[in-house]
């Protein structure tokens, strides 16, 4: 059973991952390499995501920077990122791309912190549901004599407070990105 608890831990560390590459892709105020990751680039007759048709960066807190590795995707590039729906209007530089990050407006700042608590949500159900698969194992475990009543209780006493580790952790990572959007 030692080795199911593990597995658990993996599955519930594999939501809080989830968790924190979905919250990085929420627009805060400051630049932020990771927001152009759901950027998907008509290159070569087919999409790509971004970071395979050139590097990302962010040299200033209001400024992300992409150089497109082949001068002829330049264009395309800027396209993909104006029509992703981030509110980004990016310019054109030769090989390179600027990507100037607007104020946040007070609403909009609202609704990502809603975004944000809902994502976190996400990751709180994912939780539980690995909780439910662990609860079920032992459960079945038992009912089939593999492990006796007492064993029972005190697997379902670790696998909860494994669950109450992680949930916690979902609402840390959510506060961290709700001062990080509500910073002006």
């Amino acid at each position: 059973m030692t080795a199911d608890l593990k597995e658990l831990e993996k599955r519930m560390h594999g939501a809080i991952d989830a968790l924190r590459k979905e919250l990085g892709g929420l627009r805060t105020g400051r630049a932020s390499v990771n927001l152009l990751d759901p950027v998907m680039v008509e290159a070569y007759g087919q999409r790509m995501p971004l970071n395979q048709v050139g590097t990302v960066s962010a040299p200033e807190p209001r400024l992300l920077t992409v150089n497109v590795w082949d001068k002829g995707l330049v264009v395309s590039t800027a396209k993909a990122i104006r029509e992703a729906g981030l509110g980004l209007n990016p310019a054109p530089d030769g090989q390179t791309i600027r990507v100037p990050i607007p104020e946040l407006t007070t609403e909009r700042r609202n609704e990502l912190a809603k975004l944000a608590h809902k994502y976190a949500e996400h990751g709180r159900v994912a939780v539980r549901n690995v909780r439910r698969d662990g609860m079920e194992f032992l459960k079945k475990a038992e009912k089939d004599h593999k492990i006796s009543q007492d064993e029972h209780r005190q697997k379902s006493d670790e696998v909860q407070k494994l669950t109450d580790r992680y949930v916690k952790q979902v609402d840390d990572v959510l506060a961290q990105k709700e001062k990080e959007i509500k910073t002006v």
